[in-house]
């Protein structure tokens, strides 16, 4: 609990990029776009792929990104003032705090040849917004602030010469805190519990296998998989949330293979699906659900975001013992419908595309290397009509894009 905090507080959330999934862990993954769950290289893999820790030597990553999301809404229309109607003020409106520190590490033990264990922390972001304005009319500061951070335990088995398999035992922690939505009290099984209550904490148990195969000295093949981890409810917070304020952690799949073209250059490609309408908080639309249950319910209003498909691809190439240059690209489904705008002014997380770059480099006669990771995620935006008002008389538009920029240290990989 005590890690957990620290983490968090220099890590406030921001958003990720696939949804709020990250593109990938680890700053050689990253540079990658993530497609590395069947490239074994750190100690961090293992959070892609748990079997990889046995493929990988003794050793410890440390990574630093700084992470820059650009998040904002424009309503076009002004509202029409009828009666059972919710209209919201013409204009755009951009998001505050646009920088965000987020750390990772890992390290990886090898007992023997054929086990390995690797203990890894990583700070996920989550959702964040900070409008300075009046959105909901509520209070005049708008938005919500999500982190999550793991901590997992990873126990990785080689079944054969060329075969893994791996567990990891997963720690989830959450820190969440709304405001500005004084204006939903009359739709909440629990006005107390709706906005204004500061930061609350969120506690889960989860766990993610993995397997990891190379049938050919150029090829292989990897997947693992993380069912979703259910939270402890954020008790202030229980007219905001379906069931009662629980957040849970969407659950996930991954399937990728590495293919060695040549010498110097392994080429990547990898597929992901997250399972977002698991999760009530996350699945459920906002219609009619506003209408037919209170927020906090059961079947409470959340943010309609849908499951997606994420598609990766990377490239690395080694051009020397002392360099390594990277690339990547991905592109998820649009998690955010049309349909879902007004809610979703709170966690535009409309992204799909990210382009990445890296490299790694030997620091002269020290031991380990020093590794970098680039990501631009274009803009993107999503415009549908105010559920909440008459009939074509207001547009909402959400419009995101984002970069960072990763700094990481390897040692005895």
């Amino acid at each position: 609990m005590v890690l957990a905090a620290v983490a968090l507080t220099i890590a406030p959330a921001a958003f990720a990029t696939n949804g709020y999934f990250l593109h990938g862990v680890g700053t050689e993954s990253k540079a990658m776009a993530g497609a590395t769950t069947a490239l074994p290289q750190e100690a961090l893999d293992a959070d892609t792929n748990p079997a990889l820790g046995v493929f990988v030597g003794r050793g410890h990553s440390y990574s630093l990104a700084l992470f820059s999301p650009d998040r904002q809404y424009t309503v076009r229309g002004a509202p029409t003032g009828y009666p059972q109607t919710f209209g919201l003020t013409p204009g755009r409106v951009s998001s505050k705090s646009k920088l965000f520190p987020m750390p990772a590490a890992g390290f990886n033990f090898r007992p023997n040849d054929v086990s390995a264990f690797t203990v890894n922390f990583t700070a996920h972001g989550g959702m964040n917004t900070d409008y300075r304005t009046n959105t909901f009319y509520g209070s005049n500061h708008t938005g919500v602030d999500l982190a999550q951070m793991f901590l997992s335990a990873t126990y990785s088995y080689r079944i054969t010469e060329n075969q893994s398999v791996g567990i990891s035992a997963v720690i989830a922690e959450q820190r969440f805190k709304a405001s500005g939505l004084e204006a939903f009290a009359a739709f909440s099984s629990d006005p107390d519990c709706l906005t204004g209550n500061g930061y609350r904490w969120s506690h889960g148990l989860g766990y993610k296998i993995g397997y990891f195969a190379q049938p050919l000295p150029r090829f292989s093949f990897g997947a693992s998989y993380t069912p979703a981890i259910k939270m402890s409810k954020f008790g202030r917070y229980c007219g905001l949330f379906a069931q009662d304020g629980r957040f849970n952690i969407p659950g996930s799949a991954s399937a990728g293979i590495a293919f060695k073209a040549a010498e110097p250059l392994t080429l990547t490609a990898d597929v992901q699906r997250i399972h977002y309408s698991d999760v009530a908080a996350v699945g459920n639309g906002l219609l009619p659900n506003l209408v037919t249950s209170p927020l906090g319910s059961e079947s409470g209003a959340g943010f309609g975001w849908k499951d997606i498909n994420v598609y990766k691809a990377g490239v690395q190439w080694k051009v020397s013992e002392a360099w390594t240059w990277r690339a990547g690209f991905s592109k998820c489904d649009q998690p955010v419908p049309q349909s879902e705008v007004l809610f979703n002014i709170l966690a535009p997380g409309v992204v799909q595309e990210h382009v990445t770059f890296g490299f790694s480099t030997a620091l002269g006669n020290r031991p380990g290397r020093f590794n970098m990771a680039v990501m631009y995620a274009p803009s993107k935006s999503v415009r549908g009509a105010n559920p909440l008002e008459a009939p074509g008389a207001q547009q909402i538009e959400l419009k995101m894009h984002e970069y960072e920029v990763e700094f990481g240290y390897s040692f005895g990989f």
